[in-house]
């Protein structure tokens, strides 16, 4: 970033209060320039909204709203061009920015603040920021979920353990598996929608705290800036973070349920499991062991999980104390709230592209090392049970005889469908020969035919559903 010291960066806008300047050591601890400049296209959008209004209600002259048009216009194509200095005499992004115009086109720029406080501007500049970042959340969870509904496609009918407590539990297939993450990350999509609805509110018009003695239209410019209304009382309106908090919680909950996901990766590399075999490229070796290739990205996306529950905590520990109305501790609303959103987005990207990438591989998914973990947990055993109950007996009484079964086939080291329909009836006189059409994998999972099921065509449907959802 560039800084310099300008000749009038003395002249701060409150300066004549004061009977001596600010230290160096305190502009440093209070600036926000060095982060919120992420800001500034917002904050020339929000500023040319209003100067607009302030032109429709007579209180600037047309020559004025000209000036700051093309003057915001430079400032823009600064900023995008990376050639705007920035300077900490001015602190922050919406000074750095009204200093530079004012440079540029003169009283004109000094007019542009009536009305307004830096209160009300930087509720407004946060919001119409984050307003976009979670329309390209939204966007890149629908790339995650595109991802994962190929993987679960090609794998609708592969058997895999189903496990409870880590331990092999049932049969499911792997397109079934992996669609419950497309069930996590849909209702994260409903959440960040949700928490949009209520950010998507107007503070500018408020002004420091108690609102502004000019005739001013709020209401034109939250049409003008896509904006539902106007926040209804103008004390809230400056002091509120419910949205950061909101928005931030909605990340953990994503972060959290991508943080599963890599828990499972995790495993699934491990040579004990082998169910998986990432890319090489999301995987990194060892400076001391050759033979090792490290899930990094998936280890990566755990921790950061923690960085963004820790943002969660922040933001509500930064305002669990704060009387009415503006606190400078608010400044700190803006590091943890960035965070949020570069890791989140950083983190989706990544995670489809990841995905894709297992699913292109040739060896990427493993099925012949999930059937082998199938035979090693009694995984049909509660198929067993079930048989017996449709047989007439309690359920109670046909889990009993099952465990008693499966207690028989560990000990002679083999698993349910490897006894004999003589072993098997020994359990119970109702077993007949249709039991190891049961007893299989394929008929475990064919026989949970319902919505939901792990059945292959019920995986295929919630798989076509889901289709319907994202166009």
């Amino acid at each position: 970033m560039q800084e310099h010291t300008p000749a009038d960066s003395g002249a701060k806008t409150w300066s004549e209060r004061f009977s001596e300047p600010v230290s160096d050591l305190v502009k440093r601890y209070t600036a926000s320039v060095f982060f919120d400049q992420r800001l500034a296209r917002h904050d020339i959008l929000g500023s040319l909204a209003h100067a607009r209004m302030l032109a429709r209600q007579g209180i600037i002259g047309a020559d004025d709203l000209r000036a700051s048009e093309d003057g915001m216009a430079r400032v823009l194509a600064e900023v995008d061009a990376g050639t705007f200095v920035w300077n900490l005499d001015d602190e922050d992004v919406h000074l750095n920015i009204e200093k530079r115009l004012t440079a540029l086109i003169g009283d004109a720029g000094k007019r542009l603040h009536t009305g307004r406080s830096r209160n009300d501007q930087v509720a407004t500049d946060i919001r119409l920021w984050l307003r976009d970042e979670i329309d390209g959340i939204v966007g890149l969870i629908g790339d995650f979920q595109r991802a994962i509904l190929d993987l679960a496609g090609k794998h609708a009918a592969t058997p895999m353990p189903g496990f409870t407590h880590l331990q092999v539990a049932q049969p499911v297939t792997f397109g079934h598996h992996m669609m419950a993450y497309f069930e996590m990350t849909q209702r994260d999509k409903e959440r960040f929608l949700d928490a949009r609805k209520r950010l998507n509110r107007l503070p500018l018009g408020a002004a420091a705290l108690a609102g502004t003695a000019y005739v001013i239209d709020r209401e034109s410019v939250a049409a003008e800036l896509g904006f539902d209304g106007v926040c209804g009382n103008s004390l809230d309106a400056v002091s509120d973070r419910d949205f950061a908090i909101e928005f931030t919680a909605a990340a953990a909950l994503l972060m959290t349920h991508l943080s599963r996901l890599s828990e499972e990766l995790i495993l699934w590399m491990n040579p004990r499991f082998g169910f998986i075999n990432l890319p090489d490229r999301y995987c990194t070796g060892s400076s001391i062991m050759p033979q090792k290739k490290n899930p990094d990205v998936p280890e990566l996306v755990r921790g950061k999980t923690g960085r963004v529950n820790g943002h969660l905590m922040a933001l509500l520990t930064l305002m669990k104390s704060q009387p009415l109305a503006y606190n400078k501790d608010n400044q700190e609303d803006k590091e943890p709230l960035f965070d949020t959103v570069d890791t989140v987005v950083d983190t989706l990207r990544i995670y489809a592209d990841m995905l894709s990438g297992l699913n292109a591989k040739d060896d990427g998914v493993r099925p012949e090392n999930m059937r082998r973990a199938l035979a090693e947990g009694f995984a049909t055993a509660t198929d067993l049970a079930d048989y017996l109950v449709k047989k007439g007996l309690p359920f109670r009484d046909a889990h009993g005889i099952v465990a008693r079964a499966v207690k028989a086939a560990e000990q002679r080291g083999c698993d349910l469908p490897q006894l004999s329909l003589d072993e098997l009836r020994e359990f119970s006189p109702v077993i007949e020969a249709d039991v190891h059409a049961v007893l299989t994998v394929e008929g475990s999972l064919a026989s949970r035919a319902h919505t939901g099921g792990t059945a292959p065509e019920q995986v295929r449907a919630a798989i076509a559903r889901a289709r319907v959802l994202l166009k």
